[in-house]
């Protein structure tokens, strides 16, 4: 009787077998070799299961049974990671250059770019509407995370940007940022004092808003942390309390001519001691090496043949005129040998700072008035530059879509191609772990539920061809 029970309760179990449905999925990769930078390790033969624009499901392609998606894509074993994040990006130059800035977004995506962190601009409306229809699907961009308007002094030294006197100010300010709402706040050293600056510090603290930029070199750094900094945009304030010429030289209140002895001066031993201070605060540094470099050279280097240029809105190309003037002045007095002297020590500045555990951002400071530093292509050179600092490829990558997430606190959502992670995903060629000049074999991106082939990017870039 037992043999008969045990027969009818297999047959039972394979017709009941029969009417379950199978997995339905929206989007079905196949055949990824996954690259996980947190393990430093490629995982091969892997499957990866998507509905809207959520993970579902990784798997291992000899164990994933009968799976079935609406599509299915073929990754052909080339190398799969979340989409990069370029920590530091503006859109800007006024309603002129509003279409300008919108036609950047696809160089974004062909470069495999599907966030971005704006860091301040005076078309904060336009950025907006484009953010709400990307995530709406309606059209092609990276997730956007903005500012809004900078914050700065009296005289601020971008349009559209807001003045802070005292405290007053500092409350008003912000209210009009949450009430945009910004994501964080970007703060600027045009003309704003250091009581300024500690006051819109201590008021965003207050309010739970993470705050980042420039600062005013009359502020020592660290006082800034200790009231409530999260992140520095450029290494020139770190640098400054890395000298013990710092507080000599702010009590002369030159601004940033002091930089030349700044860098001159710089201090190895001291430099630990300031950048365990930075790392037990959980403080952002974001180098901007890249932009450093392009700038440096930019009055003597040829830049009209450069393969991005014809992607270039020719307002936006018309605002590159300023750093090259202001560069050709500088190579005519001291000043572009300082300039150089600074980057040199910004490079050595990175190795011992991501040593320390400061949490270091790739961002690449591209957009209008910032010559020849093209989207997306320039957070390659930014990963490239930091990997020729002394990270390990690995540990740049991390920089960019590992740690720009937690900025935010959305490490739950991002980093990693993993169960519950959202669906931004590119394709590359070639292993970026073996060799960060592999970050340029971008084959295609993954965003929104969307899948760009490079015949999609290739199509989205014609259309914004000069």
């Amino acid at each position: 009787m037992r043999k008969i029970n045990l027969f009818f309760g297999f047959i039972f179990i394979l017709l009941s077998w029969k009417n379950i449905p199978e997995p339905k999925y929206d989007l079905l990769i196949v055949n990824a070799k996954i690259v996980d930078v947190n393990q430093g390790k490629i995982l091969s033969w892997k499957f990866i299961a998507i509905n809207h624009d959520t993970i579902q499901l990784v798997g291992d392609m000899r164990k994933m049974g009968n799976i079935s998606a609406t599509k299915i894509v073929d990754a052909k074993n080339q190398y799969v990671m979340p989409g990069l994040w370029d920590n530091h990006v503006h859109f800007r130059g006024g309603e002129a250059l509003a279409q300008e800035n919108k036609n950047l977004l696809a160089l974004y995506l062909a470069y495999g770019v599907t966030t971005v962190r704006d860091c301040g601009g005076d078309i904060t409306p336009h950025l907006l509407g484009w953010r709400k229809e990307i995530k709406e699907g309606t059209l092609a961009g990276p997730t956007i995370f903005t500012s809004g308007p900078k914050l700065d002094g009296a005289k601020p030294t971008w349009a559209g940007s807001i003045r802070v006197l005292n405290q007053q100010d500092a409350e008003k300010a912000l209210d009009d940022l949450q009430a945009i709402p910004s994501d964080f706040v970007k703060i600027y050293d045009g003309s704003l004092t250091s009581d300024a600056y500690l006051a819109i510090l201590k008021e965003a603290k207050k309010r739970g808003l993470k705050t980042t930029g420039h600062m005013p070199l009359t502020t020592n750094i660290l006082t800034a942390v200790d009231n409530g900094l999260n992140g520095s945009e450029h290494l020139y304030y770190v640098l400054k309390s890395c000298s013990p010429k710092a507080d000599s030289l702010t009590k002369l209140n030159i601004g940033y001519q002091m930089m030349s002895t700044i860098a001159n001066t710089y201090d190895p031993a001291l430099a630990v001691q300031v950048y365990h201070h930075l790392a037990e605060k959980n403080f952002f540094v974001t180098p901007t090496l890249y932009i450093g470099q392009i700038l440096a050279h930019v009055a003597t280097d040829d830049h009209s043949h450069d393969a991005l240029l014809p992607y270039i809105g020719k307002g936006i190309q018309a605002t590159y005129a300023g750093r090259v003037e202001n560069a050709k002045r500088a190579a005519k007095s001291a000043t572009g040998d300082i300039h150089n002297k600074t980057e040199e020590v910004f490079g050595e500045m990175v190795k011992p700072m991501y040593d320390a555990g400061v949490t270091l951002l790739a961002g690449s400071d591209c957009g209008a008035f910032n010559s020849y530093t093209y989207p997306g292509e320039a957070i390659h050179g930014e990963l490239k530059a930091l990997v020729k600092s002394g990270l390990t490829p690995q540990q740049a990558l991390q920089t960019s879509f590992v740690n720009g997430p937690k900025f935010f606190d959305k490490s739950a959502s991002y980093g990693s191609i993993s169960k519950g992670k959202l669906a931004d995903i590119i394709f590359l060629k070639e292993n970026p772990l073996a060799n960060i000049q592999n970050i340029d074999s971008v084959q295609t991106v993954i965003t929104k539920g969307k899948v760009y082939t490079q015949k999609d990017l290739n199509q989205m870039l014609a259309k914004i061809k000069n």
